[in-house]
C-alpha cells in the first residue's frame, strides 16, 4: 500500500511496531528508602551521628515533608534495633553476619525492618530493598537479599523474639532486652537504676519508640501557647516552655519559629534540669554570675541565658571543642552570655565568683538513646570509667567556682549509676558539698523515687532519661 492508498485521517503510530517493545524505562528511584540506606552507610564508614548526618543527606535528595518523615523513619528505626535484626538476619543466611559484605547487610538491615516493624507490605519490603541492591551491587548480590529477605519475612517480629530470645521467666533481662533491641549491659545499667526488673520491660519499649519531638521556647521571645499554635503542637506537661511536636513531623529545621530563632529543639527532661538550677534556693548575698561549665551545643545556655535576661544576671559558658564553642556562640547571639573556649576542668574563670553552675556533663548518653539510634550499638562498657572520672573532676571544678551558699546542678543524660549517684556521693563527701533533695525543684512532676536525687525516666516522665543532682556549696 502506497502512502496516497491509506485512508485520510489515519497516521501510522510512530515508535516501534506493535507486538515489539522499546527500551524499557528505568524505574524511578525511592529516594526516601535511598536516603535511608545512605544514613545506614555514614554512620558505619564514617562513625557519623545520624541526627547530623540525616539533614544533609534529606538536603541532597530534596526530600520533604511525608517523603522526609518515610526516609527518618526507616534510617533511625534501622539504626535503633541493629541488634534484633542482625539476630534474626543471621539466622536466616548460611554465613555469619561477618561474612556478608557490610554494604549487603546495610540493605539486609534496611528491609527486615520494614518487615518486621513497619505497616509496608512485605513484597514492597522486599522488591524495594533489592531493586536499591541491584542498582548498587548487581543482579547476583540482589538475589543474595531477595533470598535472605524472604526468609525474615516467613515471621512477624513476635515469633521471631519468641524463636530467638532468652526465655522470658528464666532470663527476664535478657529476655526485655533482646525483644527492645538493647545490648545486654545497657539493659542492666537501667534495671539497676530502676532498683530491679519490675519496670525494664516498660523502660526499654518507651526507650525504643520513636520519639516525640520537643521545642523549647525561649524566654522572653515566645510562650509556650504561642509556639504550640504555630506549630501545631500541644504544650509540654511540665516545662512552661516546652512544646511537643508529633514524631514524623518534618524537617524541624524548616519552621518559622525554628527557623527564626523562636524556638530550639530541647528535651523536655533537658528544660526541666535546667530550670532545677534557677529554681534552688541559695544563701548569702548573690553575685549576679551564672555559669555553665560544659555548654556545647547550647541548648540549656539558651534557656538560662533567657531566664538571665528577666533575672538580670550574666552567665558564662564554657566549652571544650572549638566547634562547639562556636555553636554556642550562635545559639546565644543576644543573650547575656559570654563562651569561653576551654576546659571546663581548668576554665580561666574565678573561684567562688558563681551564685548557680550548671554541669551537664560529657557522658554516655545512654538517657538519650531513643534519640541517638546508633549510640545504643557504638558504646561500651568501658566507656564508663575513663567519664566517670571526667565526670567527678567536672562537678569537683564546679564547687570550686561557685560561691559559698550557692548551687551546683549537676546533670547527666545517663541513668549509669556509675555516672549519677556514684559522681555525686563521692564527690559531696569530698567536698563542702550539701545535697538539696532535688525532687522539691521539679513541681507538678510524678513518680521522682525518694530523693535527693532526680531520674526521669521515658516510661514514667516522656523525657530523656535525665539525671539531676542539686549540690549547695556549705
Amino acid at each position: 500500500m502506497t502512502t496516497r492508498d491509506r485512508k485520510p485521517g489515519v497516521r501510522r503510530a510512530s515508535g516501534p511496531p506493535r507486538g515489539r517493545q522499546g527500551p524499557a524505562r528505568p524505574p524511578e528511584p525511592d529516594l526516601p528508602r535511598r536516603a535511608a540506606l545512605e544514613l545506614l552507610r555514614a554512620v558505619r564508614v564514617r562513625d557519623s551521628y545520624a541526627n547530623l548526618a540525616l539533614p544533609a543527606i534529606l538536603r541532597r535528595h530534596e526530600l520533604r515533608d511525608r517523603d522526609a518523615g518515610l526516609a527518618t523513619e526507616i534510617g533511625y528505626g534501622t539504626l535503633r534495633a541493629q541488634g534484633l535484626l542482625d539476630a534474626v538476619i543471621e539466622h536466616c543466611t548460611d554465613r555469619p553476619l561477618v561474612k556478608v559484605e557490610p554494604a549487603l547487610l546495610d540493605a539486609l538491615r534496611l528491609g527486615a525492618y520494614q518487615l518486621l516493624r513497619m505497616r509496608v507490605p512485605a513484597h514492597a519490603a522486599v522488591h524495594a530493598t533489592v531493586e536499591l541492591v541491584r542498582e548498587d551491587s548487581g543482579s547476583r548480590p540482589a538475589g543474595f537479599v531477595n533470598a535472605v529477605l524472604r526468609r525474615v519475612g516467613e515471621h512477624d517480629e513476635a515469633a521471631w523474639v519468641a524463636r530467638l530470645a532468652p526465655d522470658a521467666a528464666e532470663d527476664p533481662l535478657g529476655h526485655a532486652a533482646f525483644a527492645h533491641a538493647h545490648p545486654r549491659w545497657i539493659a542492666q545499667a537501667f534495671a539497676d537504676a530502676l532498683g530491679g526488673v519490675g519496670e525494664l520491660d516498660a523502660a526499654l519499649a518507651a526507650d525504643d519508640a520513636r520519639p516525640v519531638v520537643h521545642l523549647l521556647a525561649r524566654p522572653g521571645e515566645i510562650t509556650a501557647e504561642e509556639l504550640a499554635l504555630a506549630t501545631g503542637g500541644t504544650e509540654g506537661p511540665y516545662s512552661p516552655y516546652a512544646v511537643h511536636l508529633d514524631a514524623g513531623s518534618g524537617a524541624i529545621g524548616d519552621l518559622d519559629a525554628v527557623s527564626e530563632g523562636l524556638a530550639v529543639v530541647q528535651d523536655e527532661g533537658s528544660q526541666l534540669v535546667a530550670l532545677a538550677l534557677t529554681r534552688a534556693a541559695t544563701s548569702g548575698e548573690d553575685t549576679g554570675r551564672w555559669l555553665d561549665l560544659c555548654a556545647g551545643p547550647g541548648g540549656k545556655a539558651v534557656l538560662l541565658g533567657g531566664l538571665a535576661v528577666m533575672d538580670g544576671v550574666t552567665v558564662d559558658a564554657v566549652e571544650l571543642g572549638e566547634h562547639r564553642a562556636e555553636l554556642v556562640r550562635k545559639a546565644v547571639d543576644g543573650l547575656p552570655v559570654t563562651v569561653h573556649h576551654a576546659d571546663g576542668r581548668e576554665a580561666p574563670l574565678p573561684d567562688a565568683a558563681f551564685d548557680r553552675v550548671l554541669v551537664d556533663a560529657p557522658c554516655t548518653g545512654l538517657g538519650a538513646l531513643r534519640r541517638r539510634p546508633e549510640a545504643r550499638w557504638r558504646r561500651t562498657p568501658e566507656d564508663v570509667p575513663g567519664l566517670a572520672k571526667l565526670q567527678r573532676e567536672l562537678l569537683t571544678a564546679a564547687l570550686r567556682h561557685v560561691r559559698p551558699g550557692g548551687v551546683v546542678a549537676y546533670v547527666t543524660c545517663s541513668p549509669h549509676l556509675s555516672e549519677t549517684v556514684g559522681v555525686v556521693t563521692g564527690v559531696a563527701r569530698r567536698q563542702k558539698a550539701e545535697l538539696l533533695d532535688a525532687r522539691d525543684l521539679l513541681p507538678g512532676v510524678p513518680d521522682l523515687g525518694a530523693g535527693p536525687t532526680v531520674q526521669l525516666w521515658p516510661h514514667r516522665h516522656g523525657t530523656d532519661a535525665m539525671f539531676l543532682s542539686v549540690l549547695r556549696r556549705t
